[in-house]
């Protein structure tokens, strides 16, 4: 069997991105409210909020130095699998990839040092500017990716010369059509993130009697911030999906299974989409709904997958059900949310055993929300690596082979199931040995600059984590 370098390439790319996506999708959240924590210490002096700052800083620390080592991979594969496409938009790719090390990685790395070993070491100001700096980088780091890959999706502000983009204004390029839209909708969803894993983790630690009154604390902020942003992310994806209609016809399309340009569509709650035979099997639909949620008008025209010739498809299959997958879980959400504003009543969502397991067992929930909206945003391009100009096929590195690329993938996957086991296996440990009773009475090991994984400084096998009791 011939092995497909370009199949191959796809793969392994998009592999190493929803590997990768995991980790900056949770500490933008996490960086900020670690900042609000150190916040509100500054302000009150309530012991209560430092530790919660410590704690949750120690999870910053492993998910932080897992996020580096993942997607250190990625520029790589620029050259070594995609190196048509890495020539053509260098005069564009190159620049704002080195601003976002410039103006956020270095911001991020610089100040994470101080949060990390300057507690009780540097005045509490300077402690909480630190906290602030490491979220602000977490912002400017989204923002330059987030512009880059919004340019190929809609890219503007350019013209090709001899088969190279060649930017004629940065300002159209950066912020392009479809930036804004995509930058609010991942900086909701990664405060979604960090705001059901904060949830569920105090929802573990309260069903166990641990730190009951500081996790009382930390749960009660997260259900006001989820109450609050759960249904804005159905508002600002609402947008988000009006702007993807207006530039990107073809992926709403795939999005809704929906093959003719028609008027009052119905919307598909089941389908199995064949992208051979060009129609569904087994629908369940809603009518008009489709046309309503899509144009906001019953009879809304909404266009269909065959105006696309059959090779400038994307796969439908996938995007259909990604789509509803992410949707699904939205709603999941909110109606979580929901019940936590009326479980407050008589204190019961601190008390209530089945809402607090609920929480718990959300926390994979955005993570998994987070990545079948990236399946959406990629695979609904397809075959485009820039959108109307350059497909996956003319981006392809020419001299690749697909032994090559099969052996990289490989290569990949075994690395990074070692970096994901071990990381989760770590982080499952901090996060079992909770908050520090009194953090001024702990020798907490930060008094001299160590990697980062050192700042969680929890034992890595029983063991270990025997000794440093006796």
């Amino acid at each position: 069997m011939e092995l497909d370098p370009l199949l191959l390439s796809r793969l392994q790319f998009a592999f190493v991105v929803l590997f990768h996506a995991i980790f900056p999708v949770f500490t933008i959240g996490l960086a900020s409210y670690i900042a609000l924590l150190h916040g509100l210490f500054y302000k009150t002096k309530n012991p209560a909020w430092d530790r919660l700052a410590l704690f949750w800083t120690k999870v910053f620390a492993v998910v932080f130095g897992m996020g580096v080592v993942s997607g250190i991979v990625m520029s790589f594969q620029f050259g070594t699998n995609w190196s048509n496409f890495a020539q053509a938009t260098s005069n564009f790719m190159g620049p704002v990839l080195s601003y976002e090390v410039l103006t956020a990685f270095f911001l991020e790395a610089g100040f994470l040092g101080v949060l990390l070993f300057g507690r009780h070491k540097v005045p509490e100001g300077a402690h909480l500017f630190a906290a602030l700096m490491v979220a602000l980088g977490t912002f400017i780091s989204a923002f330059w990716i987030l512009s880059a890959n919004s340019w190929m999706q809609t890219p503007v502000g350019y013209e090709l010369v001899d088969g190279r983009f060649h930017i004629t204004s940065w300002t159209d390029a950066i912020f392009n059509p479809s930036f804004r839209y995509r930058f609010a909708h991942m900086v909701m969803a990664s405060f979604l993130t960090g705001g059901f894993v904060v949830a569920g983790v105090s929802a573990w630690f309260l069903l166990r009697k641990r730190d009951v009154p500081a996790n009382k604390k930390a749960l009660s902020m997260c259900l006001w911030l989820l109450l609050i942003l759960t249904p804005a992310q159905a508002v600002v994806g609402d947008f988000h999906g009006l702007n993807t209609l207006e530039h990107q016809p073809t992926k709403v399309a795939a999005m809704e299974a929906n093959w003719e340009t028609d008027s009052g569509v119905p919307l598909l709650l089941f389908a199995l989409p064949d992208g051979d035979a060009q129609t569904n099997h087994w629908e369940v639909s809603i009518p008009r709904l489709a046309s309503l949620i899509l144009t906001h008008d019953l009879d809304g025209t909404v266009p269909g997958l065959k105006e696309a010739p059959a090779d400038e498809q994307p796969p439908v299959f996938i995007v259909f059900w990604s789509f509803r997958i992410m949707v699904g879980l939205g709603l999941a959400m909110i109606a979580v949310a929901l019940a936590g504003l009326v479980l407050r009543r008589g204190g019961r969502v601190y008390s209530q055993p089945l809402y607090l397991k609920t929480l718990v067992g959300m926390i994979g929930a955005p993570f998994v929300a987070v990545l079948a909206g990236w399946v959406v945003t990629e695979s609904g391009r397809a075959p485009w690596l820039v959108q109307g100009v350059m497909t996956h096929a003319e981006g392809l590195t020419p001299s690749l082979t697909g032994a090559m690329a099969l052996f990289s993938l490989i290569g990949y996957m075994a690395v990074y199931a070692v970096v994901f086991l071990v990381g989760i296996y770590y982080l499952t440990r901090v996060v079992k040995n909770g908050m520090l009773p009194d953090p001024d009475e702990v020798d907490d090991g930060m008094g001299s600059a160590k990697r980062p994984f050192s700042a969680a400084h929890t034992p890595f096998d029983d063991h270990d984590l025997q000794g440093a009791k006796s």
